[in-house]
């Protein structure tokens, strides 16, 4: 029975061996799969340098920069300012307007403009 019982004894420990270089493994690879995913939030944070086949990729800071840039110049199109955006064109195309046409009920005689000339029909 003494040979049963370190055959169990020994089997036992490398079972627990066995279980806890699996945990650890496991544990191993769970944070090397971890590190590659900040590795790539942090090249797509910070950007990627021009490298020999691969085009430069700007960071989220230059990128959000580009946008607020972007977005300034669409602002300056939307508001009355320097007599050249958009918004001062609209407003000096209905000045024009406004002066062509002073009644609020438009141009001309007050009725409705001719339909359009019905197509003929072939027989």
């Amino acid at each position: 029975m003494a040979a049963l019982d370190a055959v169990l004894v020994w089997g036992g420990a490398v079972s627990v061996v066995a279980t806890l270089g699996t945990v650890a493994w496991r544990a191993a690879r769970g944070a090397i799969r971890l590190g590659r995913r900040v590795d790539h939030f942090m090249d797509d944070w910070t950007g990627e340098e021009e490298r020999p086949g691969v085009p430069a990729r700007p960071g989220v800071i230059e990128r959000v920069s580009g946008i607020e840039e972007r977005l300034s110049r669409v602002e300056h199109e939307l508001y009355p300012n320097s007599g050249g955006s958009l918004r001062d064109a609209v407003d000096l195309a209905n000045e024009r307007l406004a002066r062509l046409c002073p009644d609020s009920g438009g141009c001309g005689n007050g009725e409705p403009p001719d339909p359009l000339p019905a197509e003929p029909t072939s027989p």
